[in-house]
C-alpha cells in the first residue's frame, strides 16, 4: 500500500491529536485532514491494495473502483463542510467522534472483504452514537441508547451472515452476491447480510432508529449523521445486491412512507429525518432495478442527497442554535432576523424538491427514468408522488412555519459565521451540480446516456411542482402543525422493552423467589440431613473397615520384619526346614 493513502486512516488516526490542540491551531487542523482526504481520493488509482491472509481467509483492505470513488469523493467533501460548520465547537469529543465516524464510512467504502467492512461498520455505529449522547439530557441519552442497541443488533445479524456466507462460499471477499444455480436464490448468510445492510439504510420497518435519534443529536452531530450512515448502506447494497427485486419494492415503499410521516411531524429535524427515509428509498429502488442507468441514478442521487440534506439540517440546526426551539408550533417570523439562513435553506429545499437547475433535478429523475425504461409504471407513479410530497413538506411547509408563518417575535440572529460559510459551500455545490451535471456524471460507475434538460422533462417537473404549491396554498390551514407525537415502528421495541422489564421484575422475579423459598425450606434441609447421615456412615462404617484392614496389615508387617534378621545361616536353616517339610508332605501324600 505504499502508493495508496487510505483516507479512512487519515481521519481515524487524525482524531488522536485533537484533544491536545486548541484555538486556531485546532481549527486549522480540523480543516487540514478533510482537505488531505479529498486530495487522496482525487489522486488514487483504481486497483486492489493491502491484500493479506487472516485466519485462513484472503483479506483486502482497500478495493478502488469508480463506485467506491464516487462515494468517497462526496464523503470527504461533506467531511470538510461538516468541519467548517462545527468550527465554533470547543468539545474535542465531538470532533473526535466525527472524525472516527467519517473514517468508518470511508473504510466501508473501500473495504475489499467482509471482515474489514465489519470492523469499520461497527466503528461507525459507536462513533455516531456519541454524537447523540453528547447532547446530554434524558431524551438524548435514551435515544442514543436505543440507537446503539439497534445497531449492535444489526451488527450481530451482519456478523452472523458474514460467517455463514464465508462457510458456504469459502471466501470473505466483498462483491456481488451470487445466486444459486438451481433456484436463483441466495443462501441464509446472504439474506442475513442483506438484513444488516437494510437496517442501516433505514428501510421500514427497520427505520425508526433514524427518526428517533437524529432529532436528539447535537446540532453539528445531526449534520454528520444525515450524510453517512444511510448512504454507506446504499453503497454496500449497490456493491453486493444490485438487481435484487425485493429492493425495488422496499425502496418504493420507503419513498412514500417517509413522505406520509413527514405530513404529521412538528419537530423540524424529525421531519427532515423522515425525508431521509423517503429519499434513500429512491436509491434503494434504483439498486433493486439494477440496470446501469438505475445504479448510476442511485449513486448520483446519493451524492446530491448528502449535500442538500446536510444543507437542510444545517439550516434547521442554525435555527435551533440561536433560538433553542425546534418545533414548528414554536417558530415563525425568523426571516426578518435570519435572512441569509432562509436563503441558504431554500437552496437545499429546491434541490431536494428537484427544481430545474438544482442538484436533485439531475439525479432523482435518473432513477425515475430508469424505472420507466424497465417498464415499471407503478414504481414511476409512486416515486413521482413522493417527489410531490417532498416539495410540499420540505420545500413549503417546513420553511413557511419555521421562517414565516406566525410572527412570534423570537430573539434570534444569524448563526456564527462558520455555520453560514458551511451552508454556502453546500448551496454552491447544489446549484453547480444542477447547472453542470456532467462532472458528476463522469464520476459514476457506468457511462451516462441521460439528458435531464429536455423540454418534456422540465415542463413535467415544473407542472408537478406548481400544482403542489397551489395545493399548499389552498389547504394551508389543514397543514398547520400540531404539537403531537407520531407513533412509528419504534413503538414496538419501546413497549416490548417495557413489557420485558415488567416480565423480568414481576412474574419471573416472583417465580425465582418462590423457587428459592422452596429450596431453602425443603430441599436444602433434606440435602443437609443427607449430607450429615453420609458423614456418619463414612466415619463409623467405611473408615472403621479401612482403618481395621490397615492395622492388620501393619501388624503382619511388623511380625515379618522380626523374621528378617539379616543373618545368612538363619535363612539357610529356614530353607532346609522348608525343604524337609515339603518332602514329608509329599511322602505322606504319595502313600
Amino acid at each position: 500500500m505504499t502508493d495508496f493513502i487510505h483516507p479512512a486512516l487519515l481521519f481515524i488516526l487524525g482524531a488522536l491529536p485533537i484533544p491536545f490542540l486548541s484555538g486556531s491551531i485546532r481549527k486549522a487542523y480540523l480543516l487540514l485532514i478533510p482537505t488531505l482526504a479529498i486530495l487522496a481520493v482525487l489522486t488514487m488509482e483504481p486497483g486492489s491494495y493491502g491484500a493479506a491472509r487472516f485466519i485462513g481467509q484472503e483479506i483486502l483492505i482497500a478495493k478502488v473502483d469508480k463506485l467506491s470513488i464516487v462515494f468517497a469523493t462526496v464523503f470527504t467533501i461533506m467531511a470538510l463542510i461538516g468541519m467548517v460548520y462545527a468550527l465554533h465547537l470547543t468539545d474535542a469529543g465531538q470532533h473526535m467522534a466525527a472524525f472516527i465516524y467519517v473514517g468508518g464510512a470511508l473504510g466501508v467504502v473501500f473495504a475489499g472483504d467482509y471482515l474489514t467492512l465489519y470492523m469499520f461498520w461497527e466503528a461507525m455505529a459507536f462513533a455516531s452514537a456519541y454524537l447523540v449522547f453528547a447532547q446530554r439530557g434524558g431524551p438524548a441519552i435514551r435515544a442514543g441508547f436505543r440507537y446503539l442497541m439497534v445497531h449492535i443488533t444489526g451488527g450481530v445479524v451482519l456478523l452472523g451472515g458474514i460467517i455463514l456466507h464465508g462457510l458456504a462460499t469459502g471466501s470473505l471477499l466483498f462483491g456481488p452476491m451470487e445466486r444459486g444455480s438451481i433456484d436463483g436464490g441466495m443462501g441464509v448468510g446472504a439474506y442475513l447480510i442483506l438484513a444488516g445492510f437494510i437496517l442501516n439504510a433505514a428501510v421500514p420497518p427497520l427505520n425508526a432508529w433514524l427518526t428517533d435519534a437524529y432529532p436528539e443529536a447535537t446540532v453539528t452531530g445531526a449534520v454528520f449523521m444525515s450524510a453517512f450512515t444511510t448512504k454507506t448502506a446504499v453503497y454496500v447494497l449497490a456493491r453486493a445486491f444490485p438487481g435484487t427485486e425485493l429492493l425495488v419494492w422496499l425502496g418504493t415503499a420507503m419513498a412514500l412512507y417517509g413522505v406520509i410521516y413527514a405530513v404529521l411531524e412538528n419537530d423540524c429535524r424529525r421531519l427532515l429525518a423522515y425525508h431521509i427515509v423517503s429519499q434513500v428509498g429512491y436509491m434503494v429502488a434504483g439498486i433493486g432495478i439494477g440496470t446501469e442507468m438505475a445504479v448510476n441514478g442511485a449513486a448520483s442521487h446519493a451524492f446530491a442527497h448528502i449535500l442538500y440534506k446536510a444543507l437542510l439540517f444545517m439550516g434547521a440546526g442554525a435555527v435551533i442554535h440561536v433560538t433553542g426551539r425546534r418545533k414548528l408550533t414554536e417558530l415563525g417570523g425568523l426571516y426578518k432576523t435570519m435572512p441569509l439562513t432562509v436563503a441558504l435553506y431554500m437552496v437545499g429545499a429546491f434541490a431536494i424538491s428537484a427544481f430545474p437547475f438544482f442538484s436533485g433535478f439531475v439525479t432523482k429523475s435518473m432513477v425515475i427514468s430508469a424505472a420507466g425504461e424497465d417498464h415499471r409504471a407503478l414504481v414511476v407513479l409512486a416515486l413521482t408522488m413522493a417527489s410531490s410530497g417532498t416539495f410540499l413538506h420540505t420545500g413549503l411547509k417546513l420553511p413557511y412555519y419555521m421562517f414565516f408563518g406566525t410572527d412570534r417575535k423570537l430573539e434570534a440572529r444569524e448563526p456564527p459565521r462558520n455555520m453560514l460559510v458551511a451552508m454556502a459551500m453546500a448551496a454552491v455545490l447544489c446549484i453547480a451540480i444542477g447547472v453542470f451535471p456532467q462532472p458528476l456524471y463522469a464520476l459514476l460507475p457506468y457511462p451516462v446516456d441521460f439528458e435531464p434538460y429536455t423540454g418534456l422533462h422540465v415542463t413535467e417537473s415544473l407542472g408537478l411542482l406548481m400544482f403542489t404549491a397551489l395545493g399548499f396554498v389552498l389547504f394551508l390551514k389543514a397543514l398547520d402543525p400540531e404539537n403531537t407525537i407520531s407513533l412509528d415502528t419504534d413503538w414496538f421495541y419501546r413497549k416490548g422493552a417495557r413489557y420485558f422489564m415488567w416480565l423480568a421484575e414481576k412474574p419471573l422475579a416472583r417465580y425465582e423467589k418462590a423457587v428459592s423459598d422452596v429450596s431453602e425450606t425443603v430441599a436444602l434441609p433434606f440435602l443437609h440431613g443427607a449430607a450429615r447421615a453420609g458423614l456418619r456412615i463414612d466415619l463409623t462404617g467405611v473408615d472403621a473397615v479401612v482403618n481395621g484392614v490397615a492395622r492388620s496389615i501393619l501388624r503382619g508387617g511388623s511380625r515379618l520384619r522380626r523374621l528378617q534378621t539379616g543373618i545368612v545361616t538363619h535363612y539357610a536353616l529356614a530353607m532346609i526346614v522348608g525343604v524337609t517339610a515339603a518332602i514329608v508332605v509329599f511322602a505322606v501324600a504319595w502313600r
